[in-house]
């Protein structure tokens, strides 16, 4: 029994060392690294709980946080509405080319987030880009993107982009394991197709749903790349405190606050594991 138990522990541990290595290593470091700070006199010194509280304290972290937040209650649900939607067309066999199109819609996942973000900022750009041509072709003036007033939404549209084929596969494949005798059963008792998706196919996609729920919760706090990228177009429009994670890399590599960014990286790593707990608690208990 014990030679068994071993061998089991010699399979699982080069996934155990790698796993401590690149996922529990940095974050006790943070941790280690929140708890002190590094002054010009006196060098770097152990301050219990002072960064976090300063970060509570924090006008810009907080304004942050809210961004973040108001991308998520508005965004996903836009996107994951629409993987839905297009998973349920396509799977319903009545789409004419339907491989082509769930190829086409899940390739933009395939681009790198710069290079995506690169593109839709060149397009959204009303001094050199396909803005401008439409105010110069039409005669109209287009409101500007990259406005301050208007770049979360320009941001929140890229990302829309670039996801909703990712999300969109998920919800297919769970589709595809559904039962067609199922269907024909409910065809046969004479529901219709919209009766066939709220009675059957809604019902089967209530775990994958909260997975992709989950996933876009936890990108949407890490919100980084797409704010970076369009920083350079558009610096009037994006902030060093745009989201949680520039401002954490702006204090670390501007700043040279490396003491203060990890606080701030493992409040919101906090705040990302409450905000899905409380989402996947709330799905479970309404599945109850």
């Amino acid at each position: 029994m014990t030679r068994r138990s071993w061998i089991g522990w010699q399979f699982v541990a080069p996934f155990l060392a790698v796993f401590a290595l690149v996922f529990l290593a940095p974050i006790a470091y943070s941790i280690y690294l929140s708890l002190y700070r590094t002054k010009l006199i006196g060098g770097t010194g152990f301050v219990g709980l002072e960064n976090y509280t300063k970060a509570f304290e924090d006008p810009q972290f907080w304004s942050a946080v809210g961004r973040v937040s108001l991308f998520l209650v508005v965004q996903v649900p836009i996107m994951l509405v629409l993987a839905l939607l297009v998973a349920l067309a396509i799977d319903s066999g009545r789409l004419y080319g339907a491989a082509f199109f769930r190829i086409a819609i899940f390739l933009p996942y395939a681009v790198p987030a710069v290079v995506a973000t690169l593109m839709w900022g060149f397009m959204y750009g009303s001094q050199f880009g396909l803005i401008r041509y439409f105010n110069d072709w039409f005669g109209v003036t287009l409101p500007d993107p990259l406005a301050p007033d208007l770049v979360l939404a320009a941001i929140g549209n890229i990302t829309t982009w670039e996801f909703v084929g990712y999300n969109m596969i998920i919800l297919y494949a769970a589709l595809r394991v559904v039962d067609p005798s199922l269907y024909e059963a409910a065809a046969i008792d004479g529901a219709g197709q919209l009766r066939i998706i709220r009675a059957i196919k809604l019902p089967a996609l209530r775990g994958p749903l909260l997975i992709t729920t989950m996933f876009s919760i936890i990108g949407t706090f890490q919100l980084f790349t797409e704010p970076v990228v369009l920083r350079t177009i558009a610096p009037n429009a994006i902030l060093t405190y745009f989201t949680p994670n520039y401002y954490a890399w702006q204090l670390s590599v501007g700043g040279q606050q490396f003491n203060y960014s990890a606080t701030v990286a493992v409040v919101m790593g906090l705040l990302t594991m409450l905000v899905a707990y409380l989402v996947q608690a709330r799905a479970v208990r309404k599945a109850g």
